[in-house]
């Protein structure tokens, strides 16, 4: 009974293991393949050298040559995703983001845009949102409508072509996969996005400002983008490890010769590399831990309790049947049942006597056996007459 028990609780332990190894890989898992409604500031720093850029200081347009830092600060803004209805809520978080494009030599800022952003949990991709807006010229644009990837790739990101949203063509272009590449012990995924000769939709004042500048005389033109993104991403996270862009402006006028305004090949600087990855690291080891190891690990020890519960219970079964087949075995004494004596002789069936050492029973007595009190020599009577006569 006691090895029963054990083998009950055992068995018991196990499948309580082996479901909490389930819940691990089916309920903790997908929760915690998420973007988080706590997600910590993060700055990412790109750095191009030798860049030619435009620059506007003091009404002043030119176009100058240097180094550049461009610093992007990423930052979840609680308030705005808690109050996120309808189809978004619970599924998106929001996000507000910030770039300063600014001269290594002097500080001097050269650029900057804000916006403000939904973001699938899951996926990374921009989510339709009536509260999002961009602002690159001065101005909130809240007509802007974001898709695609921007900042981030999905959890568990597949070796196939995503969409990348370019704020300059404020649309989506494809990002081929293009390979892996091991950065700081990571094996990366490559997507290469290239982007050739599209005419950006210019403010007309900003267009004339350029054409008066750069183009006397010319009566129209247009500003040609081109730019060659490739994006290294943590296939685990989705998180990017490292970003470059190989960009270029030109403004071609229709009278006058073409004036190229920017020529930068920005990429994230070692320390942004170093820090990305660190990040990507610790989260990716958190997933792997709650969704490989710490269910393997259950499922492994559940199944040897089961097997055990079931081992041990079925050898107190079998001590238990072994224990009632000796009682059953064992000879034990089985009392004859008395039987009356015989009335007329007043002994013993033969049966119920106890036999002696040379036979199984006793013969009964004899008449014929002298009786207790006659002598052990018989004596000598006096003789009659009649035998003395004959005599």
């Amino acid at each position: 009974m006691k090895h029963r028990a054990i083998g009950a609780v055992l068995f018991g332990v196990g499948v309580l293991l082996l479901a909490l190894a389930a819940g691990l890989v089916f309920v903790v898992t997908p929760a915690l393949a998420k973007l988080p409604y706590d997600l910590d500031s993060s700055t990412s720093v790109a750095e191009a050298s030798n860049a030619k850029f435009l620059q506007i200081n003091d009404g002043t347009i030119k176009v100058n040559d240097g180094d550049l830092r461009s610093t992007v600060l990423v930052t979840q803004l609680p308030k705005e995703t808690a109050n996120l209805s309808g189809d978004l809520d619970g599924k998106a978080v929001v996000w507000q983001v910030g770039q300063t494009v600014e001269r290594v030599d002097n500080k001097q800022l050269v650029s900057a845009y804000g916006a403000q952003l939904a973001l699938d949990r899951v996926s990374g991709a921009a989510l339709e949102w009536n509260g999002q807006w961009l602002d690159d010229t001065g101005e909130q644009d809240k007509g802007i409508r974001f898709a695609g990837q921007i900042y981030k790739f999905p959890f568990h990101t597949e070796k196939k072509d995503y969409k990348i949203f370019d704020r300059d063509l404020r649309s989506v272009r494809d990002a081929k996969f293009a390979g892996t590449e091991t950065i700081k012990g990571i094996e990366t995924y490559r997507f290469e996005q290239v982007i050739t000769d599209e005419t950006l939709n210019l403010d007309s004042t900003r267009l004339t400002a350029l054409l008066g500048t750069f183009a006397t005389g010319a009566t129209d033109g247009k500003l040609v983008y081109s730019n060659q993104r490739t994006v290294w991403v943590d296939p685990v996270t989705g998180a990017f490890i490292k970003v470059r862009e190989v960009q270029k402006k030109v403004l071609t006028p229709n009278v006058g010769a073409p004036t190229t305004l920017l020529d930068a090949d920005f990429a994230y600087n070692e320390a942004t590399i170093t820090a990305s990855a660190d990040r990507a690291k610790d989260s990716r080891d958190k997933l792997q831990l709650l969704s490989v190891y710490v269910p393997v690990g259950l499922a492994v020890l559940g199944l040897v309790l089961l097997v055990g519960g079931v081992l041990v219970g079925r050898g107190g079964s079998v001590a238990t049947d072994g224990e009632a087949r000796h009682r059953v075995d064992t000879p034990t004494r089985v009392e004859e049942p008395v039987r009356d004596a015989d009335p007329a002789t007043d002994e013993q069936p033969v049966a119920d006597r106890e036999g002696g050492p040379l036979s199984d029973v006793i013969p009964p007595a004899s008449t014929n056996w002298r009786a207790e009190d006659e002598p052990a020599v018989p004596v000598q009577r006096p003789a009659t007459e009649d035998e003395a006569g004959k005599r």
